[in-house]
């Protein structure tokens, strides 16, 4: 007999979250009825009203829910953001993370729990391992307030499977793709090239630091992942364990925003604007995803040019509504 899925999902209306409940219907075309999935978060459109950061309401949730799997996205996900408010940064990454966990232990102990962790808790392992891609086994040495928070609760959560969470930990590098605010960089150019190709601004882009190498990954792709370990049928070999979701290999931001003006076809300035220069940056940032391949069956597949491709178009429809 078929098993039922009851997933839920924190942080369920972001970016990331939307992406997943899509795959999840997906899914559902094949499972039928044996999949449900229940959304948390501080939107109207949540089957739950939770306040991670609240104990009392996360209790409330995981005893109402009564999840087969919870898959934790719920965050202040924007290191911009993180940085301008840290005490909720910390409430509701760290905190927020260890409220659920708990619950979970408690009052769904055979739940599987799904943590999105984040590429970010490396930080300065980044320059330890000189360009290679990192493994899971490098040092979590966060260098903002973001990966601070994403990296304590990464250690929690691990500490927790030994007391009997029966946790995945990802830890995602850059993800993006149509419907990412732009507070994030191919978001943040593509909206630009989409204002410009509307006549609503001259054709100039204002940018931060184009030298840096990242590794970016389509948010399609990542969301698959959190699908995958919610859904399959024996997790005992993955539990507790800790998967990086990575391409493998760094891309210039400057060759990100040439591909971008290239899709768009127009000719623009390109001007570095001051308060788009971030802290102390790390030139190469790359991850190994060879444990998420051999756990999970876990590549990416998108290509990056499609990536870039349906964000651009993405924002040109956002424009043309307005």
């Amino acid at each position: 007999m078929p098993r039922e899925h009851r997933i839920l999902i924190t942080g369920a209306s972001g970016f990331v979250g939307s992406w997943l409940q899509r795959a999840l219907d997906e899914r559902r075309l094949e499972l039928g009825s044996d999949l449900i999935v229940l959304t948390a978060g501080q939107g109207d459109a949540s089957d739950w009203k939770t306040d991670i950061a609240d104990r009392g309401q996360v209790e409330t949730l995981i005893r109402g829910c009564r999840p087969t799997a919870i898959i934790h996205l719920a965050a202040i996900a924007a290191p911009a953001d993180a940085r301008r408010m840290p005490q909720r940064a910390w409430d509701v990454n760290f905190q927020g993370t260890m409220n659920l966990a708990y619950a979970t232990m408690e009052f769904a102990p055979e739940s599987r729990f799904i943590f999105a962790g984040s590429s970010e808790a490396y930080g300065a392992s980044f320059i330890d391992v000189a360009k290679a891609p990192v493994k899971e086994s490098a040092a979590l040495k966060p260098m903002n307030v973001y990966g601070a928070t994403k990296a304590a609760a990464d250690v929690l959560v691990g500490q927790l499977a030994y007391d009997g969470l029966k946790s995945i930990r990802f830890r995602p590098f850059n993800h993006t793709g149509p419907g990412q605010t732009d507070a994030y960089v191919v978001s943040a150019f593509a909206r630009q090239l989409a204002e410009i190709s509307a006549g609503a601004k001259p054709p100039r882009i204002s940018v931060g630091n184009l030298s840096a190498f990242r590794d970016f990954l389509d948010v399609r792709d990542v969301v698959r992942a959190y699908a995958d370990a919610a859904l399959i049928e024996d997790a005992s070999g993955r539990l507790g364990g800790v998967f990086n979701l990575s391409s493998g290999r760094s891309v210039q931001i400057q060759s990100i925003l040439d591909m971008l003006i290239q899709l768009s076809g127009l000719k623009v300035e390109v001007e570095i604007d001051p308060q788009r220069l971030r802290g102390p940056e790390i030139a190469v940032a790359a991850g190994d995803n060879g444990a998420a391949l051999k756990a999970f069956g876990w590549k990416p597949e998108i290509e990056l040019s499609r990536t870039l491709g349906d964000v651009l178009e993405d924002w040109k429809i956002r424009m043309a509504g307005r």
